[in-house]
């Protein structure tokens, strides 16, 4: 069983949350499908975008991005939070 770690998008920068959203998106295949899971959830919203993107990722992997299964492993070339 794999623990869960809570996710609340008021503890994040907006920075934090772009970082962590890239890190969603680095490790799926670039579909129309992958794209559109985040899509419905937040249309027109870039922020709800990015936190129906980390969302989905903590339920998949069980904790963030950078933190957790593949997401963890992405480096940037320019990471720094602002």
């Amino acid at each position: 069983m794999t623990l869960q770690k809570e996710f609340d998008p008021k503890d994040y920068s907006l920075r934090q949350l772009q970082l962590e959203a890239a890190r969603v998106i680095s490790t799926m295949p670039a579909t129309n499908d992958n794209i559109y899971i985040f899509n419905k959830e937040s249309r027109h919203n870039s922020q709800g975008w990015y936190i129906a993107a980390i969302t989905w990722y903590v339920k998949e992997y069980g904790g963030l991005p950078s933190e957790a299964g593949p997401g963890k492993d992405i480096k940037f070339v320019y990471e720094q939070e602002e």
